[in-house]
């Protein structure tokens, strides 16, 4: 028996009508990680970033808010500086020189399609202060009332926690709770979640749905993973945070052709994670 057959699938009435929920959305964060953004290398591909920069204004154009949250820095440092890093000290001075770089490379990307951007850096602190992140939230609100496309990354210069585990999963879930969007869209370079790692594993499945399946889907993710953080767990955790409030949320590949758009018509792309009802720890 495969794993796919062993996880339960989710009924299909309930993920046609998540899929229409997540094509409905007016207000959208696309996650999108380091290695959709960088080259073999690990330095910023300029490709890549076009491409993502493409589909989100294919959201844009259809009236929707959008909030980017974006990796990248270290990686956009890179191409700049001729330095090994080994120390987190290393990480956090080269995120601050790739931090610029990348958005200049964003700016310049919007400005083809004559949208703003704003830059938001961020750690868990400034979202767990209850202080901290009203003032956040209001902030996205003005943004988003001037048709502004808010890009938020970590505060990798302070955050030495964060930038070992790569956060930017979990901020991206927390901002989505905070501020009440439609839908969490988190783009990968791998495109989903998987049986097994389809990057080693040519028998590994997509598993197409996320629903009342999600212990089974979990206990084959913890038997094919390895490493806590920075990998498909914090994805699929951060999506199954969102749901549980009732937002869709989907993993899905930052490569596919007009993913975003295949997500506002509700085309089926990565793994659904359908909103649960109001079920969510307090």
């Amino acid at each position: 028996m495969s794993e796919q057959s062993a996880i339960a699938t989710v009924d299909e009435a309930t993920v046609e009508q998540a899929r229409e929920q997540a094509a409905d959305a007016q207000r959208v964060i696309v996650k999108a990680g380091t290695n959709s953004l960088t080259d073999d290398d690990s330095q910023l591909d300029r490709v890549k970033l076009d491409k993502l920069v493409s589909d989100i204004m294919d959201l844009r154009k259809r009236g929707k808010d959008v909030l980017l949250v974006s990796s990248g820095a270290v990686g956009a440092g890179k191409g700049l500086i001729d330095e090994e890093t080994e120390t987190v000290e290393e990480s956090q001075a080269l995120s601050t020189v790739g931090q610029s770089h990348l958005m200049r490379h964003y700016t310049q990307s919007f400005d083809r399609y004559d949208q703003t951007v704003a830059q938001i850096l961020l750690t868990e602190h400034d979202l767990a202060n209850p202080e901290r992140f009203t003032n956040v939230r209001n902030t996205i609100e003005t943004l988003f009332d001037w048709g502004i496309v808010p890009i938020i990354n970590e505060n990798d210069a302070i955050a030495t926690e964060e930038i070992q585990i790569g956060d930017n999963d979990m901020i991206s879930s927390s901002i989505a709770v905070g501020i009440g969007v439609d839908l969490l869209v988190t783009l990968t370079d791998v495109g989903g979640v998987y049986t097994g790692n389809p990057k080693d594993d040519p028998d590994a499945e997509l598993i197409e749905a996320v629903g009342d399946n999600y212990d089974a889907v979990q206990e084959v993710i913890e038997e094919t993973t390895t490493g806590g953080f920075g990998g498909i767990q914090t994805k699929v955790q951060g999506a199954r945070d969102v749901s549980e409030y009732g937002i869709p949320a989907i993993i899905a590949k930052s490569t596919e052709r007009d993913v975003l758009e295949q997500i506002a018509t509700a085309k089926p792309v990565g793994t659904l994670f359908v909103p649960i009802n109001g079920v969510h720890d307090e």
